[in-house]
């Protein structure tokens, strides 16, 4: 078993809570940090710099490795790259003319089948008479993206999600450069690929550097390419309406949300929050983010009441949905912010 774990309870901070009737009802646990332009922590909650796996969350900087190892992709396949989409048909059509372009078949994608994630878009797909297809997996675009790299320096393509693989270890580099950590524990994700462990620090560190690449001259040309492409075409990161892509398209800043309850925020200065909920739940998320954000200034506060409005689920009850309870910050955040 490996020494490498995440914070504990007692290590954890209180982030949200949601009350009904007065009551507190739940209570999200979990720790959060937001970065500076500089790198430094401006805010800490919990325990930021106990390792944990960021999952999805790293998929723009496993873009950025796949451009470096030589992919030729379209900026809005590298957008898909970086996404963990719903598996909308607009979605798997640009995931298979990537593969296409690499004279490369669904079948090449080690990632598992899967059907679209809503209910209209897996009903159209289901009328079709289409069965599971990997194409609809959410990471489908980031497994093409691996693929037309392993291409182009001709590695081996049935191998490309093993740690070993020169891909792999191309991944690493770049978390190395951009996060300053190199992974203390590399784990199997969801899709087939290496998923590494390290500090929700580190992750917003590599996130704000890899945001900042548009207003730095010394940024690489990798990392300026899958910001613009990240920014010019939102719905292909998630999903219309989806969260993450409703926050790059009312703020303008990059958002990448990752299973089990993680979610990075980063503004074009290099300001960046990240947070990690202890159960995985993903909640209280873009609302503790967010309102980092809103305190070191780089959110007004209409337009982060505005997204918050859209974001944050209400608490109803009755065939009329009327307001029940509420979903709100923790005394721990509010007294930081």
């Amino acid at each position: 078993m490996s020494s490498v774990q995440t914070a504990t309870a007692v290590q954890s901070a209180e982030l949200a809570v949601v009350t009904r009737a007065g009551f507190t009802e739940s209570r999200h646990l979990g720790s959060a940090v937001l970065i500076g332009p500089g790198g430094g922590v401006l805010r800490s909650l919990g325990a930021p710099q106990a390792t944990t796996f960021p999952r999805s969350s790293l998929k723009p900087l496993q873009a950025v490795a796949s451009l470096r190892s030589g992919a030729l992709i379209s900026p809005e396949a590298v957008a898909l790259a970086c996404g963990s989409h719903i598996g909308s048909q607009r979605h798997q059509d640009l995931a298979a003319s990537t593969l296409a372009k690499e004279r490369l078949e669904e079948s090449h994608l080690k990632c598992p089948e899967a059907y679209p994630a809503r209910t209209k878009d897996l009903q159209q797909h289901l009328e079709a008479g289409r069965p599971k297809t990997k194409l609809a997996f959410n990471c489908s675009g980031k497994h093409a993206a691996f693929l037309a790299a392993a291409r182009t320096q001709g590695w081996r393509l049935a191998t490309y999600t093993d740690p070993e693989h020169p891909l792999q270890q191309a991944v690493n580099e770049v978390y190395a450069e951009y996060c300053g950590e190199r992974p203390a524990a590399v784990g199997v994700d969801g899709c087939g690929a290496p998923a590494a462990a390290m500090s929700l620090t580190g992750l917003a560190r590599g996130m704000g550097k890899l945001a900042s690449s548009l207003s730095r001259r010394d940024a690489e040309v990798h990392a300026f390419t899958v910001t613009q492409a990240m920014l010019d075409y939102p719905w292909a990161v998630r999903g219309e309406g989806e969260s993450d892509t409703v926050v790059m398209e009312q703020l303008g800043l990059l958002a990448k949300s990752g299973a089990e309850g993680v979610l990075v925020v980063a503004a074009p200065d290099g300001t960046t929050a990240a947070v990690k909920t202890l159960d995985g739940s993903p909640r209280a998320n873009h609302l503790v983010a967010l309102s980092l954000l809103a305190a070191a200034e780089v959110i007004d506060l209409d337009d982060l009441q505005r997204v918050l409005t859209i974001l944050v689920k209400p608490i109803t009850g009755g065939a009329d949905q009327l307001p029940a309870g509420e979903l709100h910050l923790s005394e721990a955040v509010t007294s930081a912010l």
